[in-house]
């Protein structure tokens, strides 16, 4: 009987893979990983050269990405069903041997691998291999410390209505804005009615050779990179944090 790993791949520098993860990608002889279809997918890339040569590898291509609203009936339905295939496939294989799934930044954070995971409760032994947060190396490559002394830290999904996102931008002291993308015109007005644009930075491909660190108010609002993180640092509600 196997089990089914998913090891956290972290930020996407691969010298930034856990010891574990890099143990099992090395050792595993069948691998799965989420990409677009045709691409060959930022999961894939960061173990290239990492995996056996007789590696059995296993392309999960999304049915849809963004050609459908992500809160429409459609694109829920193709989702569903495509992780209810996979998490079938990838149970019957681990009926045999390990499999492991590779997850971009940390499975257990907005990571794909959770509808599978919970797909899979009851049918399989599944480990988790905690990886390095996406949103880690975009702070560090930025070079700020996100949070001081006492500050509240929020995380936001770009998808969320503009309303919400300005609400939530004005009460915390420190923000991580994810799911930038098309969505970044919106981040960048829910930011101004905030009164932090001029705080905000965007972060595109953060520890990997081609990453960019701009502040946000500079960006050209068509420049809307996907895999790209905006950030809003928090300046310290008690005595010791930046002057």
């Amino acid at each position: 009987m196997g089990r089914i790993i998913c090891a956290g791949l972290g930020p996407g520098d691969p010298d930034l893979i856990s010891v574990k993860a890099d143990r099992l990608i090395r050792q595993a002889s069948h691998v799965a990983h989420f990409r677009k279809a045709g691409r060959a997918g930022q999961a894939r890339r960061i173990v290239d050269g990492l995996l056996r040569p007789d590696v059995v590898e296993l392309a999960m291509e999304y049915p849809v990405t963004t050609e459908l609203p992500f809160d429409s009936p459609g694109y829920n339905s193709l989702l569903a069903g495509f992780y209810d295939y996979w998490a079938g496939q990838l149970a019957d294989l681990a009926r045999t041997t390990d499999v492991v799934v590779l997850c971009e930044g940390d499975p257990f954070l907005y990571g794909s691998f959770m509808h599978l995971h919970s797909r899979l409760q009851g049918r399989v032994a599944v480990e988790v291999v905690p990886g390095i947060p996406g949103m880690v190396g975009c702070w560090s490559a930025a070079g700020t410390p996100i949070t001081w002394g006492d500050d509240v830290l929020s995380v936001l999904m770009g998808t969320l209505p503009e309303d919400d996102l300005a609400r939530h931008a004005a009460a915390a002291d420190a923000l991580v804005v994810m799911k930038t993308g098309r969505n970044l015109p919106k981040i960048r007005r829910a930011l101004d009615r905030a009164g932090r644009l001029d705080q905000a930075w965007l972060v595109e491909r953060g520890t990997m050779p081609d990453q960019r660190v701009a502040p946000l108010a500079t960006v050209d609002e068509s420049d809307c990179p996907y895999f790209a993180i905006v950030l809003v640092h928090g300046h310290g509600r008690r005595p010791g944090g930046p002057q």
